[in-house]
């Protein structure tokens, strides 16, 4: 197999990857993240996902893997919260409720292939103690949706409908099949 390239800044990303087996670099690529009027959760992750593997410097056998994961409630597309107040009120919107996990996945190579995954979360009723307990930790302010399933949040959430792995960042069993339909192997 050639070069695997990924092309991400999350942490989260690179463990679930090298968990999964696969040697790999990482190239954080910086791609503008802000969605357009009109377009869908799903449209978007797809998007920024491939924006980053064309940003990507690609040379003659590499393969580029991209993401980019969104939280989807009520409509509203849930990123990265700027501060613990912003943490706080996605907390509160999720709080008792199901809600959406969207990555966009891309992968390119000698060819292009793409897939989104949905993982369905419900979380249990938050008291406000819960959500002023977790918004001050710290930990939300860098996950999609203001939380981390394998974190302190776990207690939260009552249960999932699909890819662990896809609500930690990266749904693993998706980049495992297009790698494969590229003919690459870990």
């Amino acid at each position: 197999m050639g070069m695997l390239i990924l092309a991400s800044a999350s942490p989260r990303r690179a463990e679930l990857l090298a968990a999964a087996g696969f040697a790999f670099e990482v190239v954080p690529q910086r791609v503008d993240e802000t969605p357009r009027d009109g377009e869908s959760a799903e449209a978007y992750v797809l998007r920024v996902a491939w924006e980053k593997v064309h940003s990507a410097c690609r040379k003659s056998g590499t393969t580029v893997i991209g993401a980019d994961t969104v939280v989807l409630v009520d409509g509203l597309v849930l990123g990265k919260p700027a501060d613990a107040a912003e943490a706080a009120a996605m907390l509160k919107r999720l709080s008792g409720r199901d809600h959406d996990v969207l990555t966009g996945v891309a992968v390119g190579g000698r060819e292009e292939v793409g897939e989104l995954a949905r993982t369905t979360v419900r979380f249990l009723p938050l008291t406000d103690e819960d959500i002023a307990w977790y918004a001050a930790s710290g930990e939300p302010l860098d996950k999609a949706g203001g939380y981390a399933i394998q974190g302190l949040a776990s207690r939260f959430v009552e249960r999932i409908d699909g890819s662990y792995s896809n609500v930690v960042g990266l749904p693993i069993a998706v980049v495992c099949r297009l790698l494969r339909r590229l003919g690459v192997r870990a």
